[in-house]
C-alpha cells in the first residue's frame, strides 16, 4: 500500500512537473508583459508549487522507508545513501522549488510595493530553505556525497539574495522584475534537474549523481537570467538617457 501511494505521487509529480518544464517556455521566449505571458507564468507557477509540493511528499515516505520506496535500487545502494539522495537532497529541492514559484509570483504581483511580498509565508520559506539546505550539506558530509554540499549552496543562496531583495535599502526601479525572472527561471531550473538527475535513476542510476546532470540545466538558466538581465538593465539605461535634461542657469 506504502509503496503504491508512493507511486501515486511520483506520478503525479512527473504530470505536473512536465507541465512546468514545457510551460515556462512560454513566458521566457514570448512577448514579455501580454496577457499569454501573464497566463501561462500563472499555469507554470502552479504547476511548480504543486511539483514542489509532491516532492516534499516523497522525500517524506523515502526518509520513513528508503528502502521500500525505492526497491529497484536494493542490492544497488544501502538504506543510508537512498534517504539521503531522494529522502533530504529532494526535501531540500522540493522546498527549493516551491520557494521560488512564489517568491517570483509574489513580487511581480507587487511590483515596487516590497513590503505587500513580505507576507508570511514568503518570509516563512526563506529560513525554511536556508535550513533545508544547510541539513542537506551535512546529510551529505555523513554519506560521503558532496554532490549534497554542492546543491545546498544554491539553497542558501536562493533564500538570501529573496531576503535582501525584500529587505534592502535603496532598491532599483526595476529590481522587482529581475528578481521575479531570477525566482521563476530558477524554479525552471529545479524541474530540468529533477528529470535529468532525479529523473535519470529510472534508467541509469549511476546518473544522478553525475555532476554534469546537474551542471546543464543550472548554468542554461543562469544564462538566461543574465542575458534578461543585461537587458533590462538597458531598458532602464534607455529610459533614464530620454529623461529631459534641466538646461543650465543662464548668467545675466
Amino acid at each position: 500500500m506504502e509503496y503504491l501511494l508512493f507511486e501515486i505521487l511520483i506520478a503525479a509529480h512527473i504530470a505536473t512537473g512536465t507541465a512546468g518544464a514545457i510551460t515556462v517556455w512560454v513566458p521566457i521566449l514570448g512577448r514579455k508583459g501580454g496577457e499569454t505571458h501573464r497566463r501561462w507564468g500563472r499555469v507554470f507557477t502552479v504547476a511548480m508549487l504543486v511539483t514542489g509540493s509532491l516532492a516534499v511528499c516523497m522525500s517524506v515516505f523515502t526518509l520513513i522507508d528508503p528502502m521500500a520506496t525505492h526497491p529497484h535500487l536494493v542490492g544497488r545502494f544501502d538504506a543510508g545513501f537512498i534517504r539521503g539522495i531522494f529522502g533530504w537532497m529532494m526535501l531540500h529541492t522540493g522546498i527549493l522549488t516551491i520557494n521560488l514559484a512564489w517568491h517570483g509570483w509574489l513580487v511581480v504581483r507587487n511590483g515596487r510595493r516590497r513590503e505587500k511580498s513580505r507576507e508570511w509565508r514568503n518570509l516563512l520559506l526563506q529560513p525554511l530553505v536556508m535550513l533545508a539546505a544547510l541539513n542537506c550539506a551535512l546529510q551529505g558530509l555523513l554519506i560521503d556525497q558532496p554532490l549534497m554540499i554542492g546543491i545546498a549552496f544554491v539553497g542558501i543562496a536562493t533564500g538570501a539574495t529573496n531576503l535582501w531583495f525584500l529587505y534592502k535599502p535603496n532598491p532599483g526601479p526595476m529590481d522587482w522584475l529581475k528578481e521575479h525572472l531570477k525566482a521563476l527561471v530558477g524554479a525552471g531550473i529545479s524541474v530540468y534537474t529533477a528529470f535529468m538527475a532525479f529523473g535519470s535513476v529510472r534508467v541509469i542510476p549511476e546518473l544522478a549523481l553525475n555532476p554534469l546532470m546537474w551542471a546543464i540545466p543550472l548554468a542554461t538558466g543562469v544564462s538566461i537570467i543574465l542575458y534578461h538581465w543585461r537587458r533590462i538593465d538597458a531598458q532602464v539605461r534607455a529610459r533614464q538617457s530620454a529623461l529631459p535634461r534641466h538646461a543650465p542657469a543662464t548668467v545675466r
